[in-house]
């Protein structure tokens, strides 16, 4: 095997790894969401925790989020499971959804320590970019299997907008 081969190949590796990286990157860009501690958040000691280098806050967390449009409407759901309903202030602000609330640890009732701990707590705060125009004042908002779906009317009731842009 000859030297270029072997360059060509680990370049064609690192191409891959590279557009991987940036696919997920973009995709996700609008999930990474911060949490911060909160008065409720009540977070285990990191005494507690058995995993090398952990905190008991990794301070970041996936919301993972869905923009659906109509006709008459913007749906938008956003995957926050083990909270409640109260848990949430929902508001428009111009073209941007801002869903804000604070996740809750749970402790266990029983002596232990924490081997894993992958989810994000505390006050997060989430924006999400609408495609329109809406009437924030007719909004509903349900919360049910972890899932928060809000739905938004559209000022101007009308099928999506599509733009051709031209390539110059």
């Amino acid at each position: 095997m000859k030297v270029d081969d072997i360059k060509q190949g680990v370049e064609s590796l690192w191409d891959k790894v590279h557009q991987g990286w940036d696919k997920l990157r973009s995709s996700a860009a609008g999930s990474l969401t911060r949490f911060k501690p909160g008065q409720q958040t009540k977070l285990p000691a990191t005494a507690d925790i058995d995993v090398p280098g952990a905190l008991a806050f990794p301070g970041w967390g996936l919301i993972g989020g869905e923009v659906f449009e109509d006709e008459r409407r913007v749906v938008v759901r956003l995957e926050l499971p083990g909270m409640e309903r109260k848990d949430f202030d929902i508001q428009v602000q111009g073209h941007t959804l801002v869903v804000r609330g604070e996740k809750r640890f749970e402790s266990e009732d029983t002596q232990g320590r924490w081997r894993v701990m992958q989810c994000a707590y505390g006050e997060f705060q989430r924006s999400v970019p609408l495609p329109t125009e809406v009437k924030s004042e007719e909004a509903r908002a349900v919360y049910k299997d972890g899932v928060l779906k809000i739905e938004l009317p559209k000022a101007t009731p009308g099928t999506p907008k599509s733009i051709a842009i031209a390539v110059q």
